[in-house]
């Protein structure tokens, strides 16, 4: 029984799903797999780079938030 999709996908997804329809040897897959995680978490330092700069933050913040706890106090 086929189901209806609440988030429909991109022409995109669409299209790797379509060049992905005969299964691959799976160490073929692993390769494409962690091809498309490294892009991913390029544009991620990317987009941590710019909020970086727009908001002046920089490695001395950084270990300063480390020392730091941000629990909640005990009520």
């Amino acid at each position: 029984m086929a189901s209806v999709l609440e988030t429909p996908l991109n022409e995109q997804q669409l299209l790797m799903l379509r060049l992905l329809k005969k299964p691959l040897p799976d160490s073929e897959f692993q390769k494409i797999r962690r091809y498309v995680v490294s892009l991913l978490a390029e544009q991620l330092d990317e987009v941590m780079e710019e909020w970086e700069k727009e908001n002046n933050i920089t490695e001395e913040e950084y270990i300063k938030m480390s020392h730091g706890h941000f629990r909640t106090p005990r009520r």
